[in-house]
């Protein structure tokens, strides 16, 4: 990864600090070719005009070109200078951004206003999709108040009930999108479940030890793994300290992943809206990072989860074999 990427550890506990310096360092690199799919309304069609204006992405819109351009009007946003290529809907505005990714348009895939599973469909398609070897994932950059570091949710959006070799799949894009994007190196993976004993009465601790096991023989490349850990001794020092649990991840994780979709979801909403966290999405395990926001996220994370992903873009591209001539 090159210099001009700044690490992002930050240890402040102010809140704006986390998400301002992801911004900063997103603003030092060139702007991230970005198909933006179907952003008719104006949240996403707001999110990729700001982004583009603080010099984080370049948009190419796609969608009903007379529908963007309607909301573009109605809600006094220049997209003047942006290409547009026109879908008949969402589905085909899907399918088109994806041959767009293929034709090497763009870095990034954009959400607009589709639901997330007609984006997916088209991502996760076997003919013409964007899958890798790599299992496709979600990941949550959250902006905890009240907790030190960024903290990464995995997954609570995309897997539902992982099995044992998806869940070394969400890791290790976990692990990957930390270690590329500036966040820091060798990141504290905490597996999450409800005890922090090896237990056969609950599946996700057997599931966390062989995780560990897999990380000691290999398997799992890049950070520092620490499982079964409840979520008090994952992010709580002194909660690990009367439990007795001795290792490098427990009370201070970087990384916290789930058993499954449901309690990854609950996590990441309880600390959205009782501890005020930002929380920034992005798909990995894809040709390209794909920005999955929600109608309901701050203006500040929408541009947050298109740094996330441009950081990522653009470590990606400078580790990328160059051709001689």
């Amino acid at each position: 990864m090159g210099s001009d990427i700044m690490p992002l550890d930050a240890t402040a506990t102010h809140s704006p600090s986390k998400y301002d310096r992801l911004i900063a360092a997103a603003k030092a690199i060139p702007p991230a070719p970005t198909v933006v799919v179907h952003p008719c309304d104006e949240t996403s069609m707001r999110g990729a005009v700001d982004s583009a204006a603080a010099g984080i992405i370049r948009p190419l819109l796609v969608g009903p070109e007379r529908k963007i351009r309607d909301t573009a009007a109605r809600f006094a946003l220049d997209i003047s200078g942006y290409e547009i290529v026109d879908a008949a809907h969402s589905d085909d505005a899907a399918a088109k951004g994806v041959e767009l990714i293929h034709a090497a348009r763009g870095e990034l895939l954009m959400k607009g206003s589709l639901h997330t599973d007609e984006l997916m469909r088209a991502v996760t398609a076997k003919a013409g999709g964007l899958r890798t070897d790599r299992r496709i994932s979600h990941v949550f950059v959250m902006d905890v108040p009240a907790y030190a570091e960024t903290i990464f949710v995995t997954d609570a959006a995309i897997n539902i009930f992982p099995d044992l070799d998806a869940k070394r799949d969400i890791i290790q894009n976990a692990i990957d999108l930390y270690n590329q994007a500036g966040f820091g190196q060798s990141p504290r993976v905490a597996i999450l479940s409800a005890v922090e004993t090896v237990t056969s009465k609950i599946p996700s601790t057997i599931e966390a030890a062989a995780l560990c096991k897999m990380a000691d023989r290999g398997q799992i490349t890049g950070g520092v793994l620490d499982g079964p850990l409840a979520f008090d001794n994952a992010i709580d020092l002194e909660s690990a300290r009367i439990k007795g649990i001795k290792s490098e991840v427990a009370g201070r994780a970087q990384i916290l992943v789930v058993p499954d979709l449901e309690s990854g979801n609950m996590l990441a909403k309880n600390l959205a809206y009782f501890a005020k966290a930002d929380g920034a999405g992005i798909v990995l395990g894809a040709r390209v990072p794909v920005v999955l926001t929600s109608r309901a996220d701050s203006p500040r994370a929408r541009m947050a989860s298109c740094a996330v992903a441009a950081l990522y873009a653009h470590a990606r591209r400078q580790k990328a074999p160059t051709i001689a001539a």
